[in-house]
């Protein structure tokens, strides 16, 4: 029976959810899918095994989705997910599905984010909650997230899961779990952990086996660029003018602001390009996608969601502007290309604090990224003026040109120029907003000589006397990093966290940017409008000049030193604390906390001036000191 399911309208699903996979390009489900929904209907117990990328997350979304009751104020479905980037994409894809289930509530929960705000949500109703096992727990251990109308538990990619340090959280969620509840697990493998789980809890569970290879990069050749030098944005444009065997792209963001801001960044500079985004009606994403499959239009920017059933054959790149939350994102990101039979190629644009999930990625797809460098300038003008070269050359033989050439003539006698300079008049014109050739220093070179400096100190510093560093490497090129504030200036950017900024960006923008290593980042205080921050007084010109140039988030950041005790003194770092100079940033929390709407960082102390929390705000994974752990992970 499951095997003739070829389309999601042969399943009982209600007419809300058709239409909603209707609009969204939908029409046959995967392997996972049509072998899943219908079983997750009857309300057993179910094991799922399948790969990342095989559309699993709609496989127990769809079934949840069916069965909701609006008129229920807690919580009826509890789906967990590994990390707060998954349960963040899993919620957005169910409220993707969900669009036409009018009053649907759909609430993310995970640490690093306000628990305020997530006991405010649960307060106020929510009909499935997404979270990660440490905040799942907390809630529950405070008696703000109740259980007793539960009727589904999802635990979606399980094995990783346990595999991170939740074991005994599940096994704690789960045994509060109502008796009654449907229990259904996936995991892409089985491993003796999550056979526990599954034999401790699950009830006679059918099982689902699809895990064949996924389905992703075996005609597709990936690359990736560490973001440094120059703005992403400028990156693109470089990268799109200079790849080899390009047709039509797609480039993914995240947010809907994002394509629509970038898309009209590369219209101005001579791409045809159009932003998708679920925002968008209905019949204008039609012609949209109708528009880059005739050729109208030749790069797409795009969101994840309403991108990923998007078959167009001319799509031969893939970027990635910013990297997804999970790999799931991603392996349906770069799906986009290769498409019949044909070649394609993924390019993923990283930070330096991104690598980590660079490295997840090339894990779970099994395949080696190569990393490359972004073209310079005169490489960009070179492929302007080859391309330019080639659509005049098909223009040469056309007979429309005598009439063109008589004008010529006149425009010689009326402002007195001779033709080569009428010429060079002309291909001024020509060139608009994409120059022929550039003048003055390219910042990608100076970032790539920053690059080769770095590397060059480090290696000194590895066969310098080791016995003239401290214990946390105070010393850096044989010369002591200085804690007297004396020694350094405060700076005010004109951004903060109105803009979006986090403590994170600052630093990765000025590491990046500047040049600047970790250490000679001091202070750092996070207001709604502004930020301050400690920086050497004895900087080079060259770093001055990229610190007047400097952008975050697309915002000029305006630096300027201001006077005063507008920081407290730079600190030393306190070898003898338990988080002190391992260079992490502890502090550095997603919440809107701190005194007077104001945070305060400082590096050297390894945590904000609230004290606690001291987890990185960008994962949920479960810490092991001697004593007891805090559940507010």
């Amino acid at each position: 029976m499951l095997e003739s399911v070829t389309e999601f309208r042969q399943l009982e699903l209600a007419d809300t959810l058709l239409s909603a996979l209707d609009s969204m390009g939908f029409v046959s489900p995967t392997p996972i899918q049509a072998a899943s929904i219908p079983l997750l209907l009857t309300g057993v117990d179910a094991l799922g095994k399948a790969q990342t990328g095989t559309g699993k997350t709609a496989a127990f979304s769809l079934p949840v989705l069916n069965k909701v009751d609006l008129s229920q104020h807690k919580p009826q479905a509890i789906v967990m997910a590994p990390t707060r980037e998954l349960a963040i994409q899993v919620a957005a894809e169910i409220k993707v599905l969900g669009q036409n289930i009018k009053g649907l509530k759909v609430l993310e929960i995970y640490g690093g984010a306000s628990i305020v705000d997530q006991m405010r949500g649960l307060k106020n109703g929510a009909h499935i909650v997404v979270g990660t096992p440490g905040r799942v727990k907390d809630l529950i251990s405070r008696d703000r997230l109740h259980l007793d109308e539960v009727s589904t538990f999802v635990l979606d990619e399980a094995d990783e899961m346990l595999k991170m340090g939740f074991v005994d959280d599940v096994t704690w969620i789960m045994e509060q779990a109502p008796s009654s509840a449907q229990r259904v697990l996936f995991s892409a493998t089985m491993p003796p952990i999550v056979k526990q789980i599954v034999d401790r809890f699950l009830r006679n569970p059918e099982r689902i086996d699809v895990a064949g290879e996924n389905r992703t990069v075996s005609q597709v050749s990936q690359q990736f660029w560490i973001v440094k030098g120059v703005e992403k944005d400028e990156a693109m444009i470089r990268m799109l003018e200079t790849e080899e065997n390009i047709d039509a792209s797609i480039v993914f963001v995240r947010t809907r602001q994002d394509t629509e801001r970038l898309a009209d960044w590369l219209s101005a500079r001579g791409c045809k390009a159009a932003a998708l985004h679920g925002d968008i009606p209905q019949s204008l994403r039609e012609r949209t996608v109708d528009h880059i499959k005739r050729g109208v239009i030749d790069v797409l920017v795009a969101t994840d969601v309403v991108a990923r059933g998007l078959d167009v054959q001319r799509i031969t790149h893939v970027f990635n502007y910013d990297i997804p939350f999970d790999v799931e994102s991603y392996i349906h990101r770069i799906g986009r290309t290769g498409r019949a039979g044909r070649s394609g190629k993924a390019i993923l644009l990283v930070r330096t604090n991104q690598i980590r999930m660079l490295r997840t990625i090339e894990r779970v797809t099994k395949s080696r990224m190569e990393e490359i460098q972004l073209p310079n300038r005169d490489a960009v003008a070179a492929a302007r003026l080859t391309r330019l070269g080639q659509e005049l050359e098909s223009q040469k033989e056309q007979a429309t040109l005598e009439a063109f050439v008589e004008l010529v003539g006149k425009l010689q006698e009326t402002i007195d120029v001779d033709a080569p300079t009428l010429a060079a008049m002309l291909l001024q014109r020509q060139q608009g907003n994409r120059p022929l050739f550039y003048k003055g220093p390219d910042p990608m070179i100076a970032a790539i000589d920053r690059e080769q400096q770095r590397r060059e100190r480090r290696g000194n510093d590895d066969r310098g006397d080791r016995g003239t560093r401290n214990e946390r490497g105070g010393e850096r090129g044989g010369e002591r990093r200085s804690n007297n504030s004396a020694d350094w200036d405060t700076y005010q950017l004109q951004v903060g966290r109105e803009q979006g900024i986090q403590v994170k960006d600052i630093v990765g923008a000025i590491a990046n940017e500047l040049g600047l290593s970790k250490e000679f980042i001091g202070a750092i205080k996070l207001a709604p409008s502004h930020t301050f921050v400690q920086l050497p007084k004895k900087m080079s010109a060259e770093v001055s000049a990229q610190l007047k140039k400097l952008r975050i988030r697309q915002n000029d950041v305006k630096a300027v030193v201001v006077e005063g005790e507008v920081l407290r003194e730079h600190r030393p770092r306190n070898s003898g604390s338990r988080d002190g100079g391992r260079g992490g940033y502890r502090g550095n929390r997603d919440s809107n906390g701190g005194n007077g709407g104001e945070r305060r960082f400082d590096r050297n102390r390894g945590s904000d001036n609230r004290g606690g929390n001291r987890g990185s705000a960008n994962s949920d994974r479960p810490r092991r000191p001697s004593g007891e752990r805090s559940n507010n992970a």
